[in-house]
């Protein structure tokens, strides 16, 4: 399992700044796992390890609760602070602030 974890780390260490991924996405690249087990990932995240777990969302463009709403905040924090903006429901556009997407 940690192995995994490693191989999910270093995909998401490649998301640069103002850009998301999803669960799923990740758990597709890296293959082998699930997004819930990239969900896993990113919570068992090591403090200092520079993965910026803040980068992976949900399918729905939203941040999924955890941490009892302040790992959410901070989050959303940490994505705003990179300039991803979200709209009035709380979701970013995957279109323009997805990863590897067609438009960027």
């Amino acid at each position: 399992m940690m192995r995994k974890y490693e191989e999910i780390y270093a995909l998401v260490r490649q998301i640069p700044p103002g850009k998301v991924a999803t669960y799923g996405q990740i758990a597709a690249l890296v293959g082998g796992c699930t997004a819930r087990m990239v969900g896993y990932a990113m919570a068992a995240t090591p403090e200092g390890s520079g993965v910026p777990w803040q980068r992976v969302i949900n399918s729905k463009g939203k941040i999924s609760p955890h941490g009892f709403g302040y790992g959410s905040a901070l989050q959303r924090a940490l994505l705003e602070g990179e300039g991803v903006v979200f709209d009035e429901q709380g979701s970013i556009n995957l279109k323009r602030f997805g990863w590897l997407t067609s438009s960027g």
